[in-house]
C-alpha cells in the first residue's frame, strides 16, 4: 500500500523496452542524435507549433532553467506559497537566475487567482518599489495541492501577468494528470490551449512521476528563448551527453497516448481512494482531481494504518484555509496514488479506514 509518492514507483515496461532497443546502438551526443530530433518534431506536432526542448537531469532543473531563461537577476517570480519552486526546491530558481526574487502569494486549493496575482505585482511595480521588477509567474499544473488549473483559469491569470510584462511558467512534474483530469472535466484538453494558446511561455515537462525513470524537459514556447537557454544549461552542468535515454522514454510515452493512459490509471485510484475515505466519514482538505488525495485522518487511524504497511504522509496543515484547522488528535495526510497503484490496494487501504 503505497500512497507515499508516485516517485516511488518503477518504470512502465515500455519504458524499459524502448531503452532496451536502444542501448546496442551508436548514437551522437549532446542531443544530436535522431530519437531527439524525432520527438521535437513530434511535440511541435502536439503542440501545434515548433517548440524549443532542452533536457534536464531532475525537476528542479528543469523549473529552475526554465525560470532563469525568463527573468533576469533583478526580477521577481510570483509563484503559489504552497509552490514547489518555493517549499521544495532549497532555493534553486533564486540560484539558477543568480538573484531574483520568489514572491510566494496565498490562494484557495494551491491555485492562485488573478486578483492576489494583479494586487502583488502592482506593490512590486514602480521605481519607488522595495520589490525586485515583476518579472515572471510561475503556476503548477498539477498544483502541489492536487488541483487542476482549468483553461480559463491559466488565461485569466496570464492576462494579468501579460498586461505587466511577466512571462509564464509552467510547472508540469504532473502535466499528464492534469491533462488526463481536463479530458473528463472540460469535454477534452488541447495541449496547445492550456499552455501556449494560454500564454504560457515555457513548460517544465515531467515523466518521470508518470512511470518513466528519467525524463525531464523544458519545452519553450518561443524560439529566441529556447537559443538563450542552452547557453544557462551548459553553464549550469546539465547538458546531457547521452540524451537519447531520455529521449526514448519521451517517444515510448507519447506513443499510442501511453503517458495519458498511465495518468488516467493513476488519476481512477485517487477517485477510488477519495471516494472511499469520504464514504467512511473522513473529510478532504482539497478536492481530489489529479493523482493526490489530502484527506484529515485521525491520528491513532494514521498510526494503525502504518503498521498494516500503509505509506503515507503527514502534509502541513497550514495549507488549509483557517476555517478548517484541525483538532490536535487529527493529520491533513497526503496519498498519492501512481500508474503502479493496485486496486487490491485501495481496496485493503479502505478495509483498515473502515475496521
Amino acid at each position: 500500500m503505497n500512497f507515499a509518492s508516485d516517485n516511488w514507483a518503477g518504470a512502465s515496461p515500455r519504458i524499459i523496452d524502448a531503452l532496451t532497443r536502444g542501448a546496442g546502438g551508436i548514437a551522437p551526443a549532446y542531443g544530436n542524435d535522431d530519437l531527439t530530433r524525432e520527438l521535437k518534431a513530434r511535440l511541435s506536432s502536439l503542440f501545434g507549433r515548433d517548440v524549443g526542448l532542452l533536457f534536464a537531469a531532475t525537476g528542479t532543473a528543469a523549473n529552475s532553467l526554465a525560470l532563469s531563461a525568463l527573468s533576469p537577476s533583478y526580477g521577481a517570480i510570483y509563484a503559489h506559497q504552497d509552490a514547489h519552486i518555493v517549499g521544495d526546491e532549497a532555493g534553486a530558481p533564486e540560484f539558477f537566475t543568480h538573484g531574483a526574487r520568489l514572491i510566494p502569494l496565498a490562494g484557495p486549493a494551491g491555485k492562485l487567482t488573478p486578483e492576489v496575482l494583479e494586487a502583488a505585482v502592482a506593490r512590486g511595480s514602480g521605481s519607488g518599489s522595495p520589490i525586485p521588477k515583476p518579472a515572471a509567474l510561475s503556476i503548477a499544473q498539477a498544483t502541489e495541492s492536487g488541483t487542476v488549473y482549468r483553461e480559463a483559469e491559466i488565461s485569466a491569470l496570464t492576462a494579468v501577468a501579460k498586461a505587466r510584462g511577466l512571462k509564464v511558467h509552467m510547472d508540469g512534474a504532473r502535466f499528464a494528470n492534469a491533462v488526463a483530469f481536463l479530458e473528463k472535466a472540460d469535454r477534452g484538453a488541447r495541449l496547445a490551449d492550456i499552455t501556449w494558446k494560454a500564454g504560457v511561455d515555457a513548460l517544465s515537462l515531467g515523466l518521470t512521476k508518470n512511470g518513466a525513470l528519467m525524463a525531464e524537459a523544458v519545452v519553450l514556447f518561443e524560439a529566441d528563448k529556447a537559443a538563450e537557454i542552452e547557453w544557462l544549461r551548459k553553464r549550469s552542468g546539465h547538458v546531457v551527453s547521452k540524451a537519447w535515454p531520455i529521449a526514448a522514454q519521451f517517444l515510448a510515452m507519447l506513443e499510442n497516448d501511453h503517458w495519458l493512459e498511465l495518468a488516467r490509471h493513476a488519476n481512477a485510484m485517487a477517485t477510488a481512494l477519495s471516494e472511499g475515505l469520504v464514504e467512511s466519514g473522513h473529510a478532504l482538505g482539497f478536492p481530489t482531481e489529479a493523482n493526490e488525495v489530502f484527506a484529515v485522518l485521525p491520528k491513532a487511524l494514521i498510526a494503525r494504518l502504518r503498521q498494516e504497511g500503509a505509506k503515507l504522509y503527514e502534509w502541513p496543515a497550514a495549507a488549509l484555509p483557517e476555517s478548517e484547522r484541525l483538532g490536535k488528535d487529527a493529520d491533513l495526510t497526503r496519498l498519492v496514488t501512481s500508474f503502479a497503484t493496485k486496486e487490491g490496494e485501495v481496496e485493503r487501504f479502505l478495509e483498515i479506514v473502515r475496521g
